[in-house]
């Protein structure tokens, strides 16, 4: 039975909508077909402007923006922030043990998914009143009450394209179909987009416009794409494509069958790229809060209140009606990266403190995750147990395998996490295109895709693989 908490969420489950999960089997094709569809909505959502606003210009959020797949001042303003958030959170709870639910009930998965929208939705409004009060959507009156209903509207929308997707209608899930989408329009407009794009400054050089070799070479701003930027794009893809295939390969034997062996991987980047999702929910809400809080204080400036400082000093900078919040101080001057070479080397105390804070969250993040995700030794060494595997030379025991396990998935944890998080913060500083978190996600989702589609076409051409797969 579904625990008390998820329980009070039978009566509403009536009235939220949903899209239900397909009562045949859904073919390759149309499942391409329902993707492309979520994906075309999406980017026209991208598109459309809030009504009621001008679109401001992009401020110091942006880098997190990309990997939330958000655009400001449009209908995808707040992105799936609300969305992941609200997953993040019923996840830990559940997996720490203070929600009961038992995902191998149709009752459970069932509530748990009613409740996960109900949190998105009420995260939505708070996280539309936080835009509004704030100032970083700027509006007033009934043009503001038309904002936020615009944006309730938006993220309905996106919930119920990402449940279209993960209910067997497309590919994947909706979400990191929206990541990879946000990752790879930020790298086509610094490549191409007009006026600061990577290749837009190289014609304008080449024809003796303003832009100067060195200006292209190494840029001139975090609005300013570079050719140091462009390489360490592709280093990034690179290095990490070689992350994500290096692992230690554990030897098992089936014991009901002898002579039969098997591995068992474990990666380097063990729990993924979920410390960076972790890490980017969390520094967006330090920026997201702090910003509210400075913008409520009467006459913010530094030094009137401690705690205030302590989470964040911000200034005004630009001209009505484009001004913004740039942080000055602060805990939230330490968790936005600074996004270029230059900055970097301007001040390296914030690029340092970065780094630092970055890595750290990712291996607390890691090891957290370890257990809440049932990925730790003990649920691993229950795993294989229960389906009869050992490891040559060691008793068929659960005490046996959790004790070869323990030697190695806590360190890779912590290694794995780690690297996630440098590699995130050393690309940030060499202006990396997509942001260095969004770089991680889209490699991450990329193989996922791969390994989902390769699947998928192996199932349509070969019916009889189909029970191998589950299907």
């Amino acid at each position: 039975m579904a625990g008390r908490f998820l329980n009070l969420f039978k009566p509403i489950a009536r009235v939220i909508p949903e899209v239900k999960a397909p009562e045949r089997r859904v073919r390759f094709n149309e499942k391409l077909f329902w993707t492309g569809i979520v994906l075309v909505v999406y980017l026209i959502m991208s598109e459309v402007p809030l009504y009621g606003i001008s679109r401001p210009q992009e401020e110091r959020l942006s880098a997190l923006r990309i990997i939330w797949a958000s655009h400001r001042g449009t209908l995808m303003e707040l992105g799936i922030g609300p969305i992941v958030t609200a997953g993040l959170i019923l996840q830990l709870l559940v997996g720490s043990n203070m929600i009961e639910c038992n995902m191998s009930r149709p009752e459970d998965r069932s509530l748990f998914t009613t409740a996960s929208k109900v949190f998105t939705i009420i995260l939505t409004g708070v996280q539309a009143s936080v835009y509004l009060i704030s100032g970083t959507l700027q509006a007033a009156g009934p043009v503001a009450i038309m904002v936020f209903l615009q944006l309730m509207a938006a993220g309905i929308i996106l919930l119920l394209l990402d449940e279209l997707v993960q209910k067997g209608w497309g590919f994947g899930s909706g979400i990191s179909l929206f990541i990879i989408a946000g990752v790879a329009q930020a790298i086509l407009w610094q490549c191409f987009g007009p006026p600061t794009g990577l290749f837009t400054n190289a014609l304008a050089y080449m024809l003796g416009g303003q832009a100067t070799l060195t200006e292209w070479i190494v840029g001139i701003g975090p609005a300013y794409p570079s050719l140091i930027g462009f390489i360490t794009t592709i280093a990034a893809f690179l290095i990490i494509i070689y992350m994500e295939g290096v692992r230690v390969e554990l030897p098992l034997s089936y014991a009901g069958y002898k002579g039969y062996r098997s591995r068992y991987p474990i990666k380097l980047l063990y729990v993924s790229n979920l410390p960076v999702i972790f890490a980017s929910a969390l520094f967006a809400n330090i920026y997201l809060f702090s910003q509210l809080f400075w913008s409520m204080n009467e006459q913010p400036s530094p030094g009137r209140n401690f705690w205030l400082d302590l989470l964040g000093q911000y200034r005004w900078t630009g001209e009505a009606p484009n001004q913004q919040l740039e942080p000055v101080g602060g805990l939230v001057y330490y968790v936005t990266a600074p996004h270029s070479l230059a900055n970097a080397l301007e001040r390296p105390d914030r690029a340092i403190g970065y780094m630092i804070i970055l890595i750290v969250f990712c291996i607390i993040f890691s090891l957290t995750w370890l257990e809440v995700g049932g990925l730790g030794p003990s649920t691993v060494a229950k795993q294989l147990v229960d389906a009869g595997m050992q490891i040559p030379g060691y008793r068929r025991s659960g005490k046996a395998v959790e004790s070869i396990l323990k030697r190695y998935i806590p360190i890779v944890t912590i290694l794995g996490g780690a690297i996630v998080g440098l590699i995130a913060a050393v690309s940030d500083f060499f202006g990396v295109f997509g942001s260095g978190m969004g770089i991680l996600l889209s490699v991450g989702i990329i193989y996922q895709y791969y390994e989902i589609l390769m699947r998928e076409r192996a199932a349509e051409m070969y019916p009889a693989f189909r029970r191998l797969l589950g299907e």
